[in-house]
């Protein structure tokens, strides 16, 4: 919203998020952690049916993978323009629209056949066009949770956020196969799959009414209005005092999504169980060492494993290599989110979860072309794919932990019975060189 003088105006929300009721918060967050696992469940259930369906219907290989490609950039557009207007027109409604247009494409694809309808559907939608969710929601989540969660609780969370999320996809592939199973009782095929669309529909229409049962503590903190005074400004996402921070981020997380996709995941399906084990694994290494700790040093170590896959000499050795890999692998996916929220002004965590999270959504999608080269002929003997993403992604927690070292948090300063520090309070670090807060909220170096 902008008022006469042009300045953005943020709706109104309750009371400062953590001196609300703590019942309130929980209920909060259990709801934001259900719609995580139906959305999961539903992209899951897509992500095996989409190609199937489409391909029963006719469509030939190229045709489907320009339908897939679509929603991926409708994906990126959409999580741009959240980081741009969710905070100002509200996170509850935001997410409410966003599972209504989820569930306007499940009964799109279900019951239509025509090319051009299903290109805009896919676009201005979401589809499960893969198990992990990359649609607009995660930001809205990842700043929501920051808002009404404790700091030392913060961790925890999104490792919960996380393992659900898996759950859920892993739960949503194994209903897509109920069609099949229909078939069986004498219902065609296409009728099942038509029904697993109507399953994905209901989902999302689920998810849309719980969005709009959060409670107002959840909504972007109020503050200063902000002045607008160019059209470059109202095309970026609202980062002002955190912009540096986020920008850094942003560069080292699309070098790691870009190095995670030149190995070609449904190679590893088989020790997904591992990486989803190692979110809750984090939490305790998390609240020892500290979010940056845990992020580099158990993410370098499974980097190099990957790579030394690539010289393993049988494949047990190689399994083993992998499995041990995974266990590490996932452990900085819950610390980076909770990083991510506790480096930046409590009012700009929307903008900055999309401008990182888009970062992340463009590595993805820019690795399949390096990944399908490297995946032929020698290069694939010599497993260069392992070799070059481990050397990649041993770059970046190098990157991140050189950047990011003498910046430190103020949780983990604080002794385990001080009482947290709400946004837009002033404590002091117990040693210098330490990151404090402003009495606007901002973490600054001594």
């Amino acid at each position: 919203m902008r008022n006469e003088g042009n300045e953005l105006v943020r709706p109104k929300g309750g009371a400062d998020p953590l001196s609300v009721d703590t019942s309130e918060r929980s209920r909060s967050t259990q709801l934001i952690l259900v719609m995580r696992g139906l959305r999961s469940l539903a992209y899951g259930l897509l992500a095996v049916l989409l190609g199937v369906a489409l391909a029963g219907e006719g469509f030939s290989p190229a045709t489907i993978g320009i339908l897939i490609t679509v929603s991926l950039v409708g994906d990126m557009v959409g999580t741009y323009v959240i980081g741009l207007v969710t905070d100002t027109w509200g996170r509850r409604r935001t997410l409410a629209l966003l599972a209504l247009l989820m569930a306007g494409t499940g009964v799109i694809f279900g019951l239509m056949t025509s090319y051009p309808v299903l290109l805009v559907a896919a676009f201005f939608g979401t589809l499960g066009t893969s198990a992990s969710e990359t649609a607009p929601f995660l930001p809205i989540d990842q700043a929501m949770i920051a808002q009404v969660t404790e700091p030392e609780r913060r961790t925890a969370l999104f490792a919960r956020y996380n393992l659900i999320a898996q759950i859920g996809a892993a739960g949503g592939a194994l209903v897509a196969g109920v069609p099949g199973l229909l078939t069986q009782v004498g219902v065609p095929l296409d009728s099942g799959t038509r029904l697993l669309f109507g399953v994905y529909a209901l989902l999302a229409l689920v998810v849309a009414g719980l969005s709009l049962r959060l409670s107002s503590p959840v909504e972007a903190p109020l503050h200063a209005p902000v002045h607008v005074t160019s059209r470059w400004q109202r095309l970026v996402p609202p980062l002002h005092r955190s912009r540096g921070i986020v920008w850094r981020l942003t560069a080292l997380f699309s070098v790691d999504a870009l190095a995670g996709g030149l190995v070609v995941q449904s190679l590893m399906a088989l020790f997904n169980l591992l990486s989803a084990l190692s979110f809750l694994a984090a939490v305790p290494l998390a609240r020892r060492f500290g979010l940056l700790n845990t992020m580099v040093f158990t993410h370098l170590p499974s980097n190099v494993l990957l790579a030394l896959v690539a010289f393993a000499p049988t494949f047990p050795i190689a399994a083993a290599l992998l499995l041990v890999r995974q266990g590490l692998s996932q452990m900085d996916v819950p610390t980076r989110q909770a990083y991510t929220m506790a480096l930046v002004d409590p009012q700009e965590r929307t903008s900055a979860a999309s401008v990182t999270s888009l970062a992340r959504s463009v590595g993805s999608a820019t690795s399949p072309v390096f990944s399908g080269l490297l995946l032929q002929g020698p290069l694939l003997v010599l497993g260069l794919p392992f070799i070059l993403a481990g050397m990649l992604k041993s770059a970046y927690d190098c990157s991140l932990w050189m950047v990011f070292r003498h910046v430190h948090l103020e949780e983990e300063q604080r002794s385990p019975t001080q009482e947290p520090v709400r946004p837009g309070e002033f404590t002091h670090a117990p040693k210098d060189g330490a990151r404090t807060q402003t009495d606007d909220g901002r973490s600054r170096h001594r």
